[in-house]
């Protein structure tokens, strides 16, 4: 497999996860709050934002460990 199949791969993932999710989600119907983050990444420069401290450092982990994979992977390619 090259990096463009496993890349194509994985953008069709996520749109599977995000129907699937929104697929078991129409039943809900309840009262319930909704929590969220992302992080942007500029150059080596993370930006995030929550609407809580525990989506904020969730995310900032997340964004961490990859930011660590794609320099394991970048550094073995040379």
């Amino acid at each position: 497999m090259n990096y463009v199949t496993i890349g194509i791969a994985l953008i069709i993932l996520g749109f599977l996860v995000l129907i699937i999710g929104s697929l078991l989600n129409l039943g809900g119907g309840g009262e319930g709050e909704l929590k969220g983050g992302g992080v942007i990444l500029i150059g080596p420069i993370p930006i995030g934002f929550g609407t809580d401290r525990t989506s904020m450092i969730v995310v900032m982990v997340i964004a961490l460990i990859l930011m660590l994979i794609t320099y394991a992977v970048m550094s073995r390619l040379h």
